[in-house]
């Protein structure tokens, strides 16, 4: 068996573990420079607030209706999935991480459940109760025989009480007779009007479909759709790998004309690529670098220019790679556009234990190892923005646009939560409290 774990309303379930002011009112959280809306939380889906609704456009709707918008606090949702999934390692050592809020687990190993829904369920509560007292977000799990079954359930799960268990034939069944074709995980817009066209409108209609017809319409990925809907796995949990390219780009608040400006941003994406290729033991064979002005601006002139470069030797050395995004940056960069973006790409990666050095190399590779061994700890233990390379500049000039961003509640302890005990002393005195 296996379970879905995903993380209800993630982004807003993050803000209001710090921020109880915001449950049972409609909350929405934005995207980059707090340009649409990304997520939200139950109450303003029930007002009828669309996915990827331009803020602008829903000013005064958000106004109208008290809807609290939060700019993404990319820091914060990113430790608090991670604690989530730290806590759900302690259920089954066997766990593939889908995404920022979703994880598979297996539970075939576990010898004392087996198939048994009662206790498939009773566990399916232990999970969710133990995440909600843990990190105090709310989770809904789908337990079945396959994937793409506990997909369904998941969604079933989301609706009626947290946890919901297809154990048997009848069970799957029951579940995919109702349940509509275009919510099935692997069925895009383009596949889900293609399958109504020939009638297929649920799940069940879709399962019940000769393998012969689907592998034709629906190539391999729609037969293995098919097969784990009728509980026959063909996905299995999957283990991490390794990336095989690293890169960043953000879009910053104002456009930019000051190269030096760029250079700051561009070395703080480099900074944080190369602790990612660290982080996995690898090194970059290639660099690239690119620049951009808004395209959506037509009132000014329009630029986009990129540049790679093989590196004398792979690295996950910052500094290095600091020196060579100069070297491209200034290459391509022009005078006389607002730059509306810069990005890095990192790629050609190889695991560290395979770098082939060069004779002539000046650079003592062992000497910057250690270096950034002990960067990476001090970062780790003290915030990220207690060190870093001054090519990133002092003035984030060119950040985000994040006009309602909430505090790093875990990550910084300027962001730390603060009681005043003296008021709440006086409030429980006088029976307020």
């Amino acid at each position: 068996m296996i379970a879905l774990i995903d993380c209800n309303n993630f982004y807003v379930s993050c803000e209001r573990v710090f921020n109880p002011k915001l449950e049972k009112r409609p909350v929405v959280v934005l995207s980059n420079n707090d340009g649409c809306i990304v997520a939200r939380s139950e109450e303003a889906k029930s007002l009828g607030i669309p996915m990827g609704a331009p803020l602008f456009q829903y000013k005064d709707f958000l106004d109208k209706h008290n809807v609290v918008a939060l700019s993404s606090n990319y820091t914060l949702y990113g430790d608090m999935s991670e604690r989530v999934m730290n806590t759900l390692g302690d259920f089954t050592p066997n766990i593939e991480i889908y995404s920022i809020d979703e994880a598979f687990l297996d539970l075939s190993n576990l010898a004392f459940i087996g198939n048994n829904p009662e206790k498939l369920f009773e566990y399916g509560m232990q999970i969710r109760a133990k995440v909600l007292k843990w990190t105090g977000i709310p989770v809904s799990i789908g337990i079945a025989p396959t994937k793409v079954l506990s997909k369904v359930a998941s969604k079933k799960a989301k609706k009626s009480g947290g946890v919901w268990v297809i154990a048997s034939p009848k069970d799957r069944v029951e579940v995919l007779s109702d349940f509509p074709v275009e919510d099935l995980w692997g069925i895009g817009r383009a596949y889900s009007n293609f399958l109504k066209k020939h009638k297929i409108n649920t799940a069940l209609e879709l399962a019940r479909m000769p393998e012969s017809w689907v592998r034709k319409r629906l190539t391999v990925l729609g037969v293995r759709i098919v097969k784990e809907l009728n509980g026959e796995k063909c996905l299995d949990i999957e283990q991490p790998i390794p990336r095989k390219s690293i890169g960043s780009q953000k879009s910053f608040g104002e456009p930019q004309t000051d190269f030096f400006v760029l250079f700051n941003a561009l070395a703080s994406y480099i900074d944080e690529c190369a602790a990612k290729l660290r982080n996995q033991g690898s090194v970059a064979n290639i660099i690239g670098v690119f620049v951009a002005t808004n395209p959506f601006n037509r009132n000014e002139p329009q630029y986009f220019k990129s540049r790679f470069v093989k590196l004398p030797v792979p690295t996950n050395f910052t500094g290095e790679l600091i020196r060579f995004g100069y070297i491209l940056l200034k290459d391509i960069f022009k005078e006389g556009y607002r730059y509306k973006r810069v990005g890095v790409l990192l790629t050609g990666l190889d695991k560290i234990d395979k770098l082939q050095y060069n004779l002539f190399d000046k650079l003592n590779r062992d000497k910057a190892i250690r270096l950034m061994e002990a960067y990476d700890s001090i970062r780790q233990k003290y915030g990220k923005d207690i060190l870093k390379f001054s090519a990133q500049g002092i003035e984030k000039e060119w950040k985000m646009k994040q006009e309602h961003l909430s505090e790093k509640y875990t990550t910084d302890w300027e962001g730390l939560l603060t009681i005043n005990l003296e008021t709440q002393y006086k409030k429980f005195k006088e029976g307020s409290l």
